[in-house]
């Protein structure tokens, strides 16, 4: 039985150039290393997930490279190249600053600083979650940070910028990453697909890619998820069902039947979200997003903010067609009053309920 690797760690990339979404980073690194002005110390900043390590890991890799290509990328040939491949290299250290956070770790560090490399130009020490570090561990560091040996260059990772000290931050080049974007995580995830040969509808990408919240690791984790659950055909409806998302349809059936103003159907409909499970938090939320969608639709120029599939942004194009700005504004406005109001009300479907009702008449009003 073959071992199985996540995608998280099968894709990861170990190029400039295969980094998703950060291309801000990537080229300034490139350049940084091409002109040979490469800071001592370096703080990646961002979310979860956004390849702060992974570039990280990247840089430590180019810098030590013996034959650097003429694009600033590793030759994965050398010497220092093959043990940074295969985790046996002696010059790059990673140190988890969430369970090595005290003075005592941080002065191992500074000890182990002190000594040369043995293959290659730089020792690259990668800490990884640094503001987990103690004020006390911070200040052990400061010197050494500030001043560190020729041959030493220090890249610290952090989802939490604003926890580290601002010594700290003033003794580094900080590089701040970017939420990666839902279309560049659906096409990521596309690549995948195809490397993996499996046959994965676009619109069930972007799902994945908009449950993963700005996050590429996530969204290969979700990916993993799916692929186990639907084997090589990835359906749309696979995604909405084994991520148990409310389907889109639900909101076009709701945006219909409030422009069509049957209060009817509105109810009916929402009885059905109830009974597979959905909150009314949740109801409203998605019809929040639908509404803004629409509008987005209206004009040609906000259309490229539509971050669903091809087939969905051409539902949510014609349906827009049947809408007025003043209509939707209104809608909205209705719809954000209910989500603050929500938590406090006592009957809460009686709550959604009433806007479906408000919805329905709304149309009617802006006409006036």
């Amino acid at each position: 039985m073959n071992e199985f690797i996540v995608s998280a760690r099968k894709y990861r990339p170990a190029t400039f150039d295969n980094v998703v979404g950060q291309i801000h980073i990537t080229s300034t690194l490139k350049n940084a290393i091409k002109n040979n002005k490469v800071a001592h110390a370096l703080l990646f900043c961002g979310p979860r997930g956004v390849g702060k390590t992974t570039c990280a890991r990247i840089m430590a890799k180019t810098l030590n490279c013996f034959n650097l290509k003429d694009d600033i990328e590793p030759c994965n040939v050398c010497e220092s190249c093959l043990g940074f491949n295969t985790s046996h290299s002696f010059n790059i250290h990673e140190l988890d600053a969430a369970s090595n956070n005290s003075v005592d770790d941080i002065r191992r560090l500074i000890e182990q600083v002190r000594i040369a490399p043995q293959v290659g130009k730089y020792s690259i020490y990668i800490i990884d979650e640094v503001h987990m570090l103690s004020s006390a561990a911070f200040n052990a560091f400061l010197k050494t940070l500030e001043e560190p040996p020729a041959h030493a260059i220090f890249i610290l990772a952090t989802t939490e910028k604003h926890k580290i000290l601002p010594t700290i931050l003033s003794r580094c080049q900080v590089f701040d990453f970017h939420r990666i974007t839902i279309d560049d995580i659906a096409q990521h995830l596309g690549k995948i697909a195809v490397k993996e040969n499996i046959e994965a509808d676009p619109d069930a990408l972007y799902v994945i890619a908009q449950k993963a919240d700005g996050a590429l690791r996530d969204a290969l984790s979700i990916f993993d998820r799916i692929v186990t659950f639907s084997g090589s055909k990835i359906t749309y409806q696979d995604v909405i069902d084994n991520l148990n998302i409310l389907d889109y349809d639900y909101f076009f059936k709701i945006a219909e039947a409030a422009l069509n103003e049957d209060y009817k159907d509105l109810l009916i409909t929402y009885d059905k979200v109830l009974a597979n499970g959905f909150d009314g938090q949740h109801f409203l939320t998605g019809l929040q997003e639908h509404y803004r969608n629409l509008l987005m639709g209206l004009d040609p120029a906000t259309v490229i903010l539509l971050e669903v599939g091809e087939k969905t942004r051409d539902r949510y194009l014609q349906q827009a067609k049947l809408c007025e700005t003043v209509y939707l504004l209104a809608a909205l406005k209705i719809l954000n009053d209910a989500d603050i109001h929500y938590r406090t009300s006592n009957n809460k479907r009686l709550h959604v309920e009433l806007v479906l009702l408000q919805l329905s008449q709304l149309k009617k009003k802006s006409q006036k």
